[in-house]
């Protein structure tokens, strides 16, 4: 601490770590967000340190605009909280504060110690438990990605650089901090991101980073369900799903994660209808319209559902009982890897349901089903399935129209009733009479 505090009032460098001014980088405080300056001055005024962190700082210097921004600070989650008006520490295995400033939240991390020997792990190097704070070096050891590990100081707009992370920003380079082997035991998810970054930003994986990933790929299985949900959420919702999801099968981490990368595999048609999915989904993200992530996974599931609603019609089953055990079924395998929430499940099954009844055309069928609470979603799921040759582009045209028709035309448009097959009137047996014969 000392030894800290003098090299602070003497300017002496740390080891490892390089302190860039903004004639270099070029990122001016302008382009931090209001509520997060606040923060790090607020914090900068009392004695502590506070930098902005992360993700936040590797978008600005690429001259992307960040979703969020996170500081970290040496400042503990207590004393954090009792300097703002709307503080509130949350999580459990490392305890952060959200500071809310206007409409922005702002989460404040205090810095981690980087010490192997007091992490509590299991069996297979996966770190489980390790809240210890420690400085700003430990902290930056422990991130992910040198391009993520890059602080920046508001008040001198200075970048800190503890890891080379700047040059491999201008690289395109994407490298992780310490022995690749050791840090995916401690947290496989690491690979999934790395995967992710790569696909989002356009980098290419450093071969030593990379090298590991498929001969690892098989820890991602113990991740808990409800994280990897969390990961593959932020993957396909990234604006460059598609180019994660090729990056995935490339990497050997598709197996087992999401079924329908098995299952495209061999699906031509199927392989379409997610491309189509995932392309929409791409396009809707990067111009800032909202994504339904119920409506995407309910399109990458979609060939499973209709292989084993074949299955339970092959042996017997009517349509209707058929597809609710192929969605139950599906479903269930699923939720086990990724702990898909109930919200998206319930949305999920209503899509599918759907699917059947847009055949239905002839009665009051049709306004029943244009009455349905999200109608509009199992539309578009249509149009996507007509998109892929699924089924007949008349079918999504005659539904496209009917929708934006008054009442007159809607009637006027249904389909005729084919007249059911007449019945065969069965015969029936004159009772023969009892004839009494006369005894010869």
């Amino acid at each position: 601490m000392i030894r800290r505090l003098l090299r602070r009032m003497f300017g002496i460098e740390e080891p490892g770590l390089r302190r860039i001014p903004r004639s270099e980088h070029g990122l001016a405080r302008e382009a931090i967000s209001p509520a997060a300056r606040k923060v790090c001055e607020v914090l900068a005024a009392h004695g502590h340190a506070a930098h902005v962190v992360g993700g936040a700082v590797r978008d600005l210097l690429l001259g992307l605009a960040p979703k969020d921004f996170d500081v970290a600070t040496d400042a503990r989650p207590e004393r954090v909280k009792a300097l703002f008006r709307r503080a509130y520490i949350v999580g459990r295995r490392f305890r952060l504060v959200h500071v809310v400033i206007g409409g922005e939240t702002v989460e404040v991390s205090t810095f981690r110690a980087f010490d192997p020997e007091t992490v509590e792990r299991d069996e297979h190097g996966r770190v489980l438990r390790d809240n210890v704070y420690g400085t700003q070096e430990e902290d930056a050891r422990r991130r992910d990605f040198t391009v993520n590990a890059l602080f920046y100081d508001p008040a001198t707009e200075t970048v800190l650089d503890w890891h080379e992370g700047l040059a491999d920003l201008r690289k395109r380079r994407l490298r992780i901090i310490g022995d690749p082997e050791t840090r995916y035991r401690e947290d496989p998810v690491r690979m999934l991101r790395a995967v992710r970054l790569a696909g989002k930003l356009g980098f290419t994986i450093d071969p030593q980073t990379r090298t590991p990933i498929r001969r690892f790929a098989a820890l991602v299985e113990r991740v808990p369900p409800a994280r990897l949900f969390d990961e593959m959420l932020k993957l396909l919702l990234s604006g460059h799903a598609s180019a994660c999801l090729r990056q995935l099968r490339d990497e050997g981490l598709h197996r087992g994660l999401l079924p329908l990368l098995d299952v495209i595999l061999d699906q031509p048609l199927g392989e379409r209808f997610v491309t189509l999915a995932l392309a929409q989904t791409d396009e809707r993200v990067r111009s800032g319209r909202p994504v339904s992530p119920a409506f995407l996974f309910a399109a990458l599931l979609w060939h499973q559902v209709l292989a084993a609603w074949r299955a339970h019609e092959r042996a017997g089953e009517r349509p209707v009982p058929a597809l609710a055990a192929a969605i139950g079924q599906v479903l269930q395998a699923q939720c086990e890897k990724l702990a898909i929430q109930r919200r998206y499940t319930t949305l999920m099954r209503e899509i599918w349901a759907m699917q059947p009844r847009f055949e239905q055309r002839s009665g009051q069928r049709p306004f029943r089903l244009l009455a349905a609470p999200h109608f509009r979603m199992g539309y578009d799921f249509l149009a996507l399935r007509a998109a892929s040759g699924e089924v007949p582009a008349e079918l999504e045209a005659w539904w496209r129209t009917f929708q934006a028709a008054d009442d007159d035309t809607r009637r006027a448009m249904r389909v005729a009733e084919a007249a059911p097959a007449p019945r065969r009137r069965r015969r029936r047996r004159r009772k023969a009479a009892v004839a009494t014969a006369p005894t010869p």
